[in-house]
């Protein structure tokens, strides 16, 4: 295949523009340049830069009930290693926590990976900050 497709991410939620807002803050993305939905159906946000995708926020009736089987790994502690990149996670669930984020577990480094904190944004959907 030749082409590369655009790829938008979709998160079912109860509040889309509260969503949306918290993951504006946690990533730098703004709004786009439309007007939002008045009534919270739903909300977008995009990277200013264009590199990253797209992520729509749209409101569902049912509650979250199990796990994501798809979850955003934020890239904040890339290329370091040890206490260096402990740190650096430690530093960017402090200022998540502050938005409303709560921590699940620190997976410590293995044989394999490095150290990643879990973390669940403010409606309770997982991410990793690696």
């Amino acid at each position: 295949m030749d082409t590369v497709r655009q790829v938008q991410v979709t998160f079912d939620c109860a509040s889309p523009r509260a969503v949306a807002d918290f993951w504006k803050a946690a990533l730098g993305y703004v709004d786009p340049p439309y007007p939002p939905d008045p009534d919270d159906a739903w909300a977008v946000c995009e990277d200013p830069t264009g590199a990253g995708p797209r992520m729509y926020f749209q409101r569902v009736p049912e509650g979250k009930t199990a796990k994501n089987r798809v979850h955003l790994d934020v890239g904040v502690g890339t290329g370091l290693t040890g206490d260096e990149r402990l740190a650096v996670l430690e530093a960017e669930a402090t200022r998540l926590e502050a938005l409303g984020a709560r921590r699940g577990r620190l997976l410590l480094a293995d044989e394999e990976n490095e150290s990643c904190q879990n973390m669940f944004d403010v409606e309770g959907n997982e991410f990793c900050l690696d």
